[in-house]
């Protein structure tokens, strides 16, 4: 069997006294959408750093492509982070740099393409996005859907296997909001990514979750499809999705059951 994209295997962080993760254990697979979410302080940050091999874990395995990444060092990590893109919660973009230099970023950092080699891949990815013609604008000059698409672009266009959100639709209209959920799904259909995604947007993780993981005080307390954390009416996913008045279809969660793990 392929391994899986990536696996978080029973990893807990420590900072000084204070438990940020405590035995948390994941899988998201290749074309997975996979969704963390949880109240501020539940540990959903600190397991992204350690996931893309920013910060070590006190104890466990993150595998990548089956490959365990704890015991890299930062050399090695530098090669394997080319296998994932990030999208910040703000775009992260570069106020002084213009599209084509925001987006062509990375090639810079981790290719020898040449500008005009440069210039025609960041043009290839932005219009896959629908954003043609915008290279030479800066991003005071686009809206906030916008940003939001080139940052996307910036993630992509080192064609990586993973992207991961930190809450992508933060900040947004609900209306904006939809049509990066949308983009996500896109994304994942044209490029074939595992895609994880930090939120606390509960439409967000009904909508284009494959599987939902709840954190809880640096606890893994559930893991299963929107539809059936739903219908675990004593869970803590229940209560976030109830609080957003999300209607679920109770017909659906019986083919999905959901998995407990604690």
């Amino acid at each position: 069997m392929t391994a899986p994209a990536i696996a978080v295997d029973h990893v807990s962080q420590l900072f000084g006294e204070t438990l940020a993760l405590s035995d948390v254990s994941l899988t998201v697979d290749r074309g997975e959408v996979a969704v963390i979410i949880g109240a501020s302080g539940a540990g959903k940050t600190s397991l992204l750093r350690i996931m893309v091999g920013l910060d070590k874990p006190t104890s466990g395995r993150v595998l990548i492509d089956g490959e365990d990444i704890v015991p890299l060092n930062e050399r090695q990590l530098s090669r394997l982070r080319r296998k994932f893109g990030m999208v910040f919660q703000y775009s992260a973009l570069l106020d002084s740099l213009t599209v084509l230099d925001n987006v062509g970023l990375p090639l810079r950092e981790h290719t020898t393409l040449s500008g005009q080699e440069i210039e025609a891949k960041v043009q290839a990815t932005l219009v896959r996005l629908e954003l043609p013609g915008i290279l030479d604008r800066f991003p005071s000059e686009l809206s906030g859907g916008m940003r939001k698409r080139v940052g996307l672009a910036r993630a992509l266009v080192l064609e990586p296997q993973i992207l991961m959100y930190d809450e992508p639709t933060s900040g947004l209209d609900p209306l904006t909001a939809r049509l990066v959920d949308d983009l996500i799904l896109k994304t994942r259909d044209d490029f074939g990514v595992a895609s994880v995604i930090i939120s606390h947007d509960m439409v967000q993780a009904h909508k284009i979750a494959d599987q939902v993981h709840v954190l809880d005080q640096g606890k893994l307390v559930a893991s299963g499809t929107p539809a059936a954390l739903f219908e675990d009416t004593a869970g803590l996913a229940q209560r976030f999705f109830s609080a957003s008045i999300i209607p679920m279809p109770r017909s659906d969660a019986s083919r999905h059951p959901a998995v407990g793990t604690t």
